[in-house]
C-alpha cells in the first residue's frame, strides 16, 4: 500500500499506456490531477509545503481539502464523482520537497462542503476486486485500521527524510553516508508521550550507532559531546570494541 517516488520520476518518467497510443502520468502539479483521456480524476496529492492544510481527522481518515473555495471546480465535482461512483484514486503524500510516498487504492468516503473538505480512507487492495455492495460491508473499520497505520509509515518515513537532511545524510558519530545503512533516531523514545516526530527531536545514525544509542551504551550530553557508558569503556573480554568506543570520549 505503500511506494516511495522522486517527484520528477512520477512526473515526466511513469507514465501507463491504457490503450494504444494514449499515454499518461500518474501526477501533475495540481493536487488533484485527472488526465484528459479519463472521465474521472486519477490521483490526489498533498505537497510538503503546499497551499492546502491537509491533515489527518479524529477518526484518522485524511481531510483533503478542495481546490480553491468553489465546490463546483471542476476537479472538486470530480471527486465528488470518484465519491459516487466508488472509484479508486492514487494518493500521493509528499514527505519532502521532491519524493512522494504513493497509497494506492484510496477512496473518496465523505465530502463536506462547508469545510471545503473531503474525507479519504486507504483500503485494502483486494476491495478493487469486489462489488461495490461487498466493498461497503465493514469498510469503516476496515478502513479506519488501514488508514491509521498507513498513516504513522507516513509519519515515520517523513521523520526519516526530514532528519537526514538536517544531518546532511550521514551519521552524526562516525560520518558513514550509506543511506541504506541509516537511520533516524528519536533523542526522546517514541513509547513516551512527549516524544515527536520533529527534527528537533531527531539525529541521523548509523544502524551500529542507533542501536547502541539505544541500548544506552552510547548517549549525548547538552554540551553535545558524546559519552560512553563507563561498564563499556573498562570491558577486557573484548578490547577492541572498548577501545573503538573510546574514540568517542
Amino acid at each position: 500500500m505503500g511506494m516511495f517516488f522522486l517527484v520528477n520520476y512520477l512526473q515526466k518518467d511513469l507514465s501507463f499506456k491504457i490503450i494504444e497510443y494514449h499515454w499518461f502520468h500518474l501526477v501533475s502539479p495540481q493536487g488533484i490531477f485527472k488526465p484528459k483521456i479519463l472521465d474521472l480524476p486519477l490521483s490526489i496529492t498533498t505537497a510538503p509545503k503546499g497551499p492546502y492544510d491537509d491533515s489527518f481527522n479524529q477518526e484518522g481518515f485524511l481531510a483533503y481539502k478542495y481546490r480553491g473555495i468553489n465546490p463546483e471546480h471542476q476537479d472538486n465535482v470530480g471527486l465528488r464523482k470518484a465519491l459516487n461512483k466508488y472509484v479508486p484514486l492514487i494518493y500521493f503524500h509528499g514527505i519532502v520537497p521532491g519524493k512522494y510516498l504513493a497509497v494506492w487504492p484510496v477512496y473518496i468516503i465523505a465530502d463536506d462542503p462547508s469545510n471545503l473538505t473531503f474525507t479519504v480512507a486507504v483500503d485494502d487492495c483486494e476491495a478493487i476486486y469486489k462489488e461495490p455492495s461487498q466493498v461497503r460491508e465493514g469498510a469503516y473499520a476496515r478502513r479506519a485500521y488501514i488508514t491509521t497505520t498507513v498513516r504513522a509509515r507516513l509519519h515515520q518515513r517523513g521523520f526519516r527524510e526530514r532528519v537526514l537532511v538536517a544531518y546532511r545524510s550521514q551519521c552524526a558519530f562516525c560520518r558513514l553516508k550509506h543511506l541504506e545503512l541509516l537511520d533516524a533516531a528519536h533523542i526522546i523514545p517514541d513509547i513516551e508521550s512527549e516524544s515527536m516526530p520533529t527534527v528537533d527531536n531527531g539525529i541521523a545514525l548509523c544502524k551500529l550507532h542507533h542501536a547502541a544509542f539505544d541500548s544506552f551504551i552510547l548517549g549525548i550530553n547538552p554540551d553535545y559531546t558524546i559519552e560512553v557508558r563507563e561498564d563499556v569503556l573498562e570491558e577486557k573480554e573484548w578490547p577492541n570494541a572498548s577501545a573503538w568506543f573510546k574514540r568517542f570520549t
